[in-house]
C-alpha cells in the first residue's frame, strides 16, 4: 500500500505514445537559445528550446540535444561552447540554427570567434561554458555547462530585450501586454478583517 490511497506498491511498465507526449508538451512555452560549437571540424549551430539554469554557484546551465540533428556530434564531442539566449528580434536566427543544411556561419550572418577559439553570434546575450557532464538519453543528450563567461552587460542594449518564446510549434514573444494582473488580495487583508 502506498498512503492512504490504497493503491498497489506494483507499478505497471507502461509508456505513453510519443505522439500523445508531444500534444502535451506543444502547450508547454520555453525559450529559446541556440548553441555553437567548434571541435576542429568547422562550427556548428543548433537551436534549442530546453536550457534551464541548474544553479547559480557555480553557474551552470543544462540543455538537452537532439541527436536527429547534424550538429549533435561536435556539440556532444565539444569540451566547451557558448549558449545564446535569444531574444525576439533575433527570431530569424532562431530559425536559420533550427533549419536542416542552412548555412549558419555565412556572409549574410554576423557573428565571429571568442578569444578561446569558441564560434558565437555577438548581438545575442550569451555564455561561454565548459562542458561538465553529458547524460545519453534515447534519441537526445542532456548536456550540463559549467559558465566560465558571458556577454559583458555593457554591452548588451540599454533597454531590455522581450524574449523569444516557442509553443505549439510557433514562434511567440512576451510583453508587457502578455503580463498577468497581479492577484487580488483576499478581502480580510484589504478590509483589515478577519471575515
Amino acid at each position: 500500500m502506498i498512503g492512504d490511497f490504497g493503491m498497489s506498491a506494483t507499478i505497471a511498465e507502461s509508456r505513453i505514445a510519443a505522439e500523445d507526449f508531444r500534444f502535451a508538451f506543444r502547450s508547454h512555452p520555453a525559450g529559446v537559445a541556440i548553441v555553437t560549437a567548434d571541435t576542429g571540424d568547422g562550427p556548428v549551430a543548433m537551436t534549442v528550446s530546453s536550457v534551464a539554469s541548474v544553479s547559480s554557484d557555480p553557474p551552470t546551465l543544462m540543455f538537452s540535444a537532439s541527436t536527429r540533428s547534424s550538429s549533435s556530434p561536435t556539440i556532444r564531442h565539444a569540451e566547451s561552447l557558448v549558449v545564446h539566449l535569444l531574444a525576439a528580434d533575433q527570431v530569424e536566427l532562431a530559425k536559420l540554427g533550427a533549419r536542416s543544411g542552412a548555412e549558419r556561419f555565412g556572409e549574410g550572418t554576423r557573428w565571429g570567434r571568442l578569444p578561446t577559439g569558441e564560434p558565437f553570434y555577438p548581438d545575442a546575450n550569451w555564455f561561454r561554458g565548459r562542458v561538465a557532464r553529458r547524460l545519453d538519453v534515447e534519441g537526445a543528450t542532456i548536456v550540463v555547462v559549467e559558465v566560465i563567461d558571458a556577454k559583458p552587460r555593457g554591452e548588451s542594449p540599454d533597454r531590455e530585450p522581450a524574449p523569444l518564446v516557442y509553443q505549439n510549434r510557433q514562434w511567440h514573444t512576451l510583453t508587457q501586454r502578455s503580463m498577468l494582473p497581479p492577484a487580488t488580495p483576499p478581502f480580510c487583508i484589504v478590509y483589515g478583517r478577519d471575515e
